[in-house]
């Protein structure tokens, strides 16, 4: 027991370590929120002279905070519906048939994991611009769905596979069809990678920047990080503001991410290896 004392103490301070740099970043967009220009350029990690709001203030005043909030809830929302729900009935689908039809089309989910969105967001935008989705909230979410659902399947897939068949037979038995047998048996049965989708996808939904770029057009439609992204002048850039609408933006996706992040590590791993 002895010999293991030094891993031990090794072994939490490097968690130690890494904690803080991770926490680094945070610590410095908290401080420097409060301070004024002038103040971040003298000196970037001291603590500011006087805990003031105003840049708080100020990020309400200039930006269409809320309105671009709620642009942003209305994306995410269709995106997490549509990943989720498509998704969850490919999975188990694909799942619970057998043949090589059934195996190309996963593997097909599978391979549209590994495209870089770089390498296509050219053709996307085109497309989406002659499909009348360009500039559209509602045309983004459907974007992102498309985006979003091949790692959903993934991890569907594999958590179906460790609920019973019996369950169905049994549901069957009694007089359910298929969609039934989903509906009421197995979906209440994927909650934990339900949760785990849900999480990956809102930090990504929420803090999205280059496709609500590409995609919006109307300042009115603007999404958070595309109205914060307006606080970048040619020249100068009003950093106390930034890093206050920052703060702002990341304390939904936080709150949630502290509601649901318990399933996070349990559902990927019930997905990817059962």
């Amino acid at each position: 027991m002895r010999k293991n004392v030094p891993l031990s103490i090794t072994i939490n301070l490097i968690l130690t370590v890494c904690a803080v740099i991770s926490f680094f970043p945070i610590y410095m967009a908290i401080i420097n929120s409060f301070k004024t220009q002038v103040e971040i350029f003298t000196s970037v990690l001291a603590f500011p002279t006087s805990f003031s709001f105003e840049n708080y203030i100020g990020v309400f005043e200039e930006l269409n905070l809320l309105g671009s909030a709620f642009n942003t809830l209305i994306v995410t929302v269709i995106g997490l519906a549509g990943i989720v729900f498509c998704g969850s009935l490919a999975g188990y689908k694909l799942a619970r048939t057998s043949g090589k039809l059934s195996g190309l089309f996963f593997m097909l989910f599978i391979a549209s994991m590994l495209v870089p969105f770089h390498s296509i967001m050219i053709t996307l935008s085109q497309m989406a611009k002659g499909l009348g989705l360009q500039g559209s909230l509602y045309g983004l979410g459907l974007i992102y769905i498309g985006l979003g659902v091949n790692m959903a399947v993934f991890l569907y897939h594999g958590f179906v596979k460790s609920i019973p068949k019996e369950l169905e037979e049994a549901a069957k038995i009694d007089g359910c069809n298929d969609f039934q047998i989903f509906i009421r048996i197995i979906f209440p049965l994927l909650k934990p990678i339900t949760a785990t989708i849900l999480v990956l996808n809102v930090l990504w939904l929420w803090n999205d920047f280059l496709l609500p770029l590409i995609m919006l057009t109307d300042v009115n439609n603007y999404t958070l990080m595309l109205s914060i992204n307006s606080l970048f002048g040619q020249y100068v850039a009003d950093w106390p503001k930034i890093l206050a609408a920052l703060v702002l933006t990341a304390l939904p996706v936080i709150v949630f991410y502290g509601f649901f992040q318990k399933y996070i590590l349990d559902g990927i791993a019930d997905g990817a290896i059962k």
